[in-house]
Order: C-alpha cells, then structure tokens, then sequence
C-alpha cells in the first residue's frame, strides 16, 4: 500500500529493522509512483516528488521522476516551482539530454514578476547549466546584471560566472556590467561580482587592463571595512565582512601583479590591514595570510614583504597546527625571494623540527635546507644532525642527502666536510644514497693531508659500530686503500695517538666479514680491501692469513663471491706483479652531486647482488625496495598478454616498466654502454667487478689507474641491429652477451627521433616466447628530442642455444599518434650460447 505523503514514507523507511526490508519498501513505493506518474494525477505529482528525491538522497535510482519535475517547474504555483528545481537540481546533470527541456523553462522564469520566482531559475542555471544552455541564456543573464533587485543582481553574477566557465569566449559580454557592479554599495552584490571579475581576469588576461581602472574603487571598499565600526549585520567575530575582504584581496592580488601603478595605488591600504587586523582569530588570520599572498604577489616595497614574512613568522609560533603548517608552506614558496627575511625565524623554524605534527616537520625540514648559506652552515648543519638523531626512518634518506649536499657546497674548510660526513654516516649509515657516499670516497682521494685522520676516525667508528652499511663500507674502502697510512700514523683517541697494528686491521675486517651485518656488497668491499693489505707492508702471519681468507672464498656457495674468491686468490700468488696491481689508485675525477642526485630515491644498500636479482648486475636497483637482493620487474597485464600472444603467456615473459612521476635517468650512452661490462665477456680469470661509484673498488684488480667505466670503449665492440625505422622514430637494439652466464644477454635499446621533430609519450614494450624470460629498467627519458638519445636497458634470459626473438609494442606521439607492433628475430644465432 503506498505512503501518501513524505512524512509517512519516512516513517516507515526508519521502521524497517534490516537493509532487506528498507529496499523491497522502497521498491514497493517506486512502483507505486511510477504507476501514479502515468496516471497523471497533477494532485498527487507534489507528493510522488518530494518521496522520490527522499528516495533518491539515500542512493536509490529515480531518474524516471526528471520529466515529472520539469511539468511541476510548468506549474503556476511557487511551491511547485521549487520543488521542481531542487528536483532538476538532484536528479539531472549538465550532460543530460533532457536538460535541453528545461532551458524553455528557465528562459520564462527568468522574466517572471516574482522575484523568488527569478531567483529559483538563476540557482538552477548556475548549479546544472550546459555550454549550450549557457550560450543559450548569456543574453538573459546579461539582462539581469543590471537588475535594480539587489537579490536578481546577486544570483545573476553567480549564473554569469558559470557561463564564462563554461564558455570563456563570452567574457567581455560582462565586462561592462561588472564595471557597474563593483560599484555597488550591497555587501551581498559585491562580493558576488568582485568572484566574477576575479575569474574572468583569470580566464581571459585583456580585462586585467580594463579592471585595474577599479584599483582605486577596490582600495576605498577594502580601507571602509577595516576602518569601519560594529554592524551587526557584516561582524563576524568582531571583524567586518571578511568574506568580502577576502575576496577583494584576492582580486588586488591579480590586478597588482606584474604593475607597478597598481601595486603603488595598494601598498597602503595592505600596510593598514596587516595593522589593524586582530589575528587572535581565525577569521583575523584568514585576512591576513590574503594579504600576506597578496604582498608577496604583487610588486609591493621591500618593507612590506618584509612585514609580510614577519606576520608568516608569527603564525609559526600559533598554537594551531593548521596556520603553522599554512605559514611553513608559505615560507618555502617565498624563501627565495626575500632569504633574509626568511633567516630572521630561523630558530622558530628550527623549533618546528620538534614538533609533534609529522607534516610540520617535513615542512620544516624542506624549509632549514634552503636556508642553508655559508655563514649558517655550521649552525643549521649541527641543528639537523640533532635532529637525524631522533628523526623518523622516512625522514632520514632525505636528510642525509640535503646534509651532505650543504656540507660540500658551504663546508668552511675540508676537516669540518668530512667530519660531517662522518656523523651522518654514523647516525644514518643505512640510509645514505651511494652518489653521497661516492662523492665521500672522492673527496678523501683528493685530500691526501687528511687521509691519515679520516682513516683513524672510520677505524674507531667501524669498530664501535658495525651496523651502519655506509659507513660499514666508507670504512672498509678506505682502510683497504690507506692502510699503511693508518699503520703509520696510529689512531687518534682523545688528542692522544694511539698505534694499531696490521693484526687489529685484519681482525676488524673479517669481523665485518663474519657478521650478521654483512650482505653481499659489503663482503665483496670486505676481500677487495684485504687484497688491497696484502700488497701493503705487513707482516708475514697476516700475509698468510688473508690468503687463506681469499682461499675459502673460492668455494663460497654464492657465485659472485665466488668469482671474486678465484680472482682474488689468483692475484695473491702473482708475488711481485701484485704489488704493481694492487697500488693506490690515483684520485677519480672531482664532480658535483648537487644535481641529479634528488631525483633518486635508493640509499646504498639497495645495490646489493644477487643471482640474476637486478637487470644489469650491481649497478641498478629498483628505487622503491630499499636494502633488497633483486629488482622486480614490472609486469603487464593479463589483457596485454593475450592480445600479443593471443594466449596469456607467464607473468615473466612481458615487461613494460614505468618510471616514478618526476624520475629521469641522467646517464649518457656511454655510461649505460660501460654497465653492460659490469660481467666481464672474457673468462673467470678476469677481474671481478666491484659495484661503480666507489672509486677503488671497481677498477681495483684491473691497472693501475683504470679510467672509469664509462670511458671504455665499449661501443665500438658492440653490434646494433635496427628493430624499427617509421614515422620519425627508429629503435635499435645493442646485444652484450657474457660467457660466465650462458643464456643471460642484455640488451641496450636505443631510440632516436629521425623526422626533425620530437617523439613524445612513448611507450616500449617487449614480450618473448614462453620458454624465456624477460626483465626491463624504466626508459630513460619517454620524450625524445632530435638531436638526442634515449636509452632502455633489458635482459633476456633464455635456453642455452636457443634464438631469442622479440615481439614489440611501440605506441609514441609525433604529430599524430602512432601505435604499432613488430616481431624482431634479428640477433645472431647462437647469442646465447650452449654446447
């Protein structure tokens, strides 16, 4: 039976005792009035509309009312007026075909003698209104504009910036009346029309010029509220309008920027309500951050930007989480426009390091680098190891980064460079990327009158703690190198030189060697460094003791140490020859890391080996798994597959990598040529690789003074077969194969943009047969500039003996887009290996 009116079927939906019984009474009810919508009873229309939005506002289906409403919206009746709007309103959209019924409608209200009548249509307009029906209505909206009923007035600014939204070309058919608007003495109209201007100077940039007319007009309203007294009418927690405030700030904000008259007309009036504001409100503060953006936006005195950043350093000290956060974030926006200014809150900003609010934290942390200059460094740099001590582990990769950044860009003097660096190896060992820690090892190479007390104070730190992997590795490439150094010199402990013997080195090495700390990359760090001390002057005993060390290696259960176990071993017995091999390195080449650094997000121990566990070796890793034996590839999915394949091949046989937001590879062709010998292509005699950016240890066994890898000239000993030559682009693909791992090849891919024009959005993937397998990298850049090119590394791992072929799926932009697949079988026979 059905309810007749909406406080009845209310009643009865909240006496339902489950979700079952709520639905089948609301089933029951839509079938009862979609009955009485074909009758057409114009007597019970009212009711069935009003149970029907109920209905609908908790998300049950009732489009079958919407021609329903647009007959109540034709009746005479005001009460029928409304309720059909706020039905149109609920149940229809802009992108619905019958909104096409309803412009009549609204057309006709529009110009109706009641004012209420007028203003249900201007509200319907503004919240469901077309780029059709804006077009459409754009003459009436105008009309209204000029209204003398402030309540007409208001509505139809609202309805006219929705149809600039939709249609920008109609913006200068307001702009006229805008101008008489701004003139009205309405608070209501006011802040109406200054949101309209705002916008359309925002879409349109000619109306700035014709609405900065109205500076002067905008200054008197702005000077009449803050100077104004009690109205009871506009006071909102003791202050006048500042919703209009607000937004007239905002429209000075854009009509200052970039003119010097403007911005001369308002620096006043800004200076006044920076004043007079009271800011132990909310309502005061939301004032006066629009005017502290304002000031910093437009082209405003140096003493008012500098008030500006004072009032952001008072927010810093307001107990409200919000406002300190807002004036942090605001801070590091304008810290480079005025740094000064900035400095003067710097123990404030250092105080919210300590704050409880994690986003607080961050914020301020983001703030103290860029603070950074040569007279603070040590001050701020002692501030943030304080803090590295107690910070939170997703805090520490970053920190320790921007640390060693500042140190080398500001250190005073070289000792105080490398002692920072030594503490933050020490509070965070585990989290400092490997460019930081190279850039360490090159910076004691070059600093030879240093060496001696940067071995001493790694010996002392290794030996308390053995836990941090950098320094576990800083540590251990130094004493390797310098040794005969530190044997001479002693170690320094409280101002007094303490000697260490050869003996206290090797135990505190294999010690490293034997804990339950080292992973593979340490312990490869750990026998390049004890080879090293063998062709130093110590003692026979501990002669013959790293030779059996490196003698147990050989039949260690991991293949790459194992390798490095024969060669090493090999090298030892050398005699006199070792000697020549194993001398200092000279130092690498001095480089910059302030660049390229931050983009990476993979501290050192995500480099560490593992049996086919990264794409190429030591060199990559995957940036999102920290400390992880192997990269994962990303996968395709199952649709994917099977339009390639027509079956659904494994999961490890399709791999299209996509790189983070913000992530590009900076290494050139040369660089990524020289990673494809990071697993020599001769023979197992050969010298092991040690992982790059570490400079001794991966040129240690090799010569004398090895050039670095990519300096090799790899590429001229390398094949390229070209995969695919169409519209502009071309793509080829550079084999390495190596014979310690038969059935492993990797593969360069090269892209170049071949028409003048760049290639944009690209997208590479690859697939093999069932039996293989493949892993890719990310591409290093998917934008591809003439002139340039970009690179993508990939490993087939496949049968001894086998064909590897490749099927591929390019999709790019030049000029148009383009999408296409091609099959390559264009690699040698016997590529990878086999009897």
């Amino acid at each position: 039976m059905p309810y007749y009116n909406l406080k009845a079927l209310i009643k009865a939906i909240r006496a339902c005792k489950t979700v079952a019984d709520e639905r089948a009474l609301i089933q029951q009810e839509s079938a009862a009035i979609r009955a009485s919508f074909r009758e057409e009873d114009t007597y019970a229309r009212y009711n069935n509309i009003a149970k029907l939005l109920y209905i609908h506002m908790l998300g049950n289906p009732a489009h079958f009312g919407q021609i329903e409403c647009l007959k109540l919206v034709a009746s005479p009746r005001f009460a029928d007026k409304r309720l059909g709007y706020l039905g149109i309103m609920l149940l229809l959209d802009e992108n619905q075909e019958v909104l096409t019924l309803v412009t009549n409608s609204l057309k006709n209200d529009m110009n109706h003698t009641n004012m209420y009548a007028v203003g249900l249509a201007l509200c319907t307009f503004a919240n469901i209104a077309s780029e059709e029906m804006s077009r459409d209505l754009a003459n009436e909206i105008e009309k209204l504009l000029g209204s003398s009923n402030t309540y007409i007035r208001k509505k139809a600014s609202l309805c006219a910036l929705r149809v600039i939204k939709k249609v920008p070309e109609l913006t200068d058919h307001f702009t006229s009346k805008c101008k008489h608007l701004l003139t009205d003495r309405n608070h209501g109209v006011l802040l109406t029309a200054t949101t309209l201007v705002t916008e359309m100077c925002q879409i349109d940039p000619s109306c700035l010029q014709e609405f900065r007319e109205a500076v002067p007009l905008l200054v008197r309203y702005l000077k009449a509220l803050v100077t104004t007294g009690y109205s009871a009418e506009h006071d909102v927690s003791g202050i006048a309008d500042p919703f209009l405030q607000v937004k007239i700030l905002r429209l000075l904000r854009i009509l200052g920027k970039g003119d010097q008259h403007a911005s001369e007309t308002m620096n006043d009036i800004l200076a006044q309500v920076a004043t007079n504001t009271d800011g132990t409100k909310n309502v005061g503060n939301s004032i006066l951050y629009e005017t502290v953006l304002t000031v910093l936006e437009i082209e405003a005195d140096s003493g008012l930007r500098v008030m500006a950043i004072n009032i952001l350093g008072k927010f810093l000290s307001n107990r409200d989480n919000n406002i300190r956060y807002v004036a942090l974030n605001t801070l590091n926006k304008v810290v480079s426009m005025d740094t000064n200014a900035v400095q003067r809150h710097r123990n404030t900003i250092l105080d919210c390091l300590r704050d409880g609010d994690i986003s607080i934290r961050r914020r301020a942390l983001e703030l103290s680098y860029a603070l950074i200059n040569e007279q603070n460094v040590r001050l701020m740099v002692r501030e943030l190891l304080a803090f590295l001590e107690v910070a939170d582990d997703e805090f520490k990769l970053g920190m320790t980064t921007q640390i060693c950044l500042a140190a080398e860009r500001f250190a005073p003097n070289k000792r105080w460079h490398i002692d920072t660096v030594l503490r933050v190896l020490k509070l965070a060992g585990n989290f400092v990327r490997e460019e930081i820690l190279s850039a360490f090892i090159r910076l004691v190479a070059h600093t030879p009158e240093l060496q001696a007390y940067t071995a001493s104070r790694l010996y002392t730190a290794l030996k308390a703690d053995i836990s941090q992997e950098s320094l576990t590795l800083a540590a251990t490439w130094v004493i390797g190198e310098y040794c005969e150094v530190l044997l001479e010199s002693g170690i320094v402990e409280e101002e007094q030189t303490k000697p260490v013997t050869d003996a206290e080195l090797v135990d505190l090495l294999v010690s490293v060697l034997d804990s339950a700390y080292a992973n593979f990359l340490i312990k490869q760090f750990v026998l390049a460094a004890i080879t090293k001390m063998s062709a130093r002057p110590i003692s026979p005993v501990q002669q013959d003791r790293i030779g059996m060390l490196l003698t147990s290696y050989t039949t260690h259960p991991d293949l790459e140490l194992q390798q490095r176990g024969v060669e090493f071993a090999s090298l030892f017995n050398l005699g006199e020859l070792r000697s020549g091999v194993l001398e200092r390195m000279p130092p690498p080449e001095l480089k910059a890391t302030v660049l390229g650094v931050v983009s990476e997000n993979k501290p050192v121990g995500s480099t560490q080996a593992g049996k086919e566990g990264d794409l190429l070796g030591d060199d990559i890793s995957s940036s999102a798994a920290p400390a992880t034996n192997g990269t994962v590839p990303v996968r395709t999915n199952e649709d994917l597959l099977a339009e390639i394949f027509g079956s659904a091949p494994s999961a490890s046989q399709l791999a299209s990598p996509v790189s983070a937001p913000g992530q590009k590879k900076t290494s050139t062709i040369d660089d990524i040529l020289g990673l494809f010998d990071s697993t020599p292509a001769s023979t197992t005699s050969s010298p092991a690789p040690v992982p790059p950016q570490i400079p001794s240890a991966s040129s240690l066994p090799q010569t004398r003074s090895p050039p670095p890898a990519h300096a090799q000239p790899t590429a001229s000993r390398l094949q390229s077969y070209t995969a695919y030559e169409k519209n502009g682009l071309k793509i080829t693909l550079t084999p390495q194969t190596s014979a310690v791992r038969p059935g492993v090849v990797n593969i360069l891919a090269r892209f170049q943009a071949t028409a003048g024009q760049s290639v944009d959005s690209l997208v590479f993937q690859a697939a093999v047969p069932k039996s293989q397998q493949l892993q890719m990298l990310p591409m290093s850049n998917p934008n591809v500039n003439p002139g340039s090119v970009e690179t993508q590394q990939m490993r087939v791992i496949a049968p001894p003996g086998s064909n590897i072929r490749l099927r591929l799926r390019i999709s790019y932009s030049s000029g148009e887009a383009v999408q296409d697949q091609v099959d390559f079988a264009g690699f040698p026979p016997g590529l990878t290996g086999g009897s």
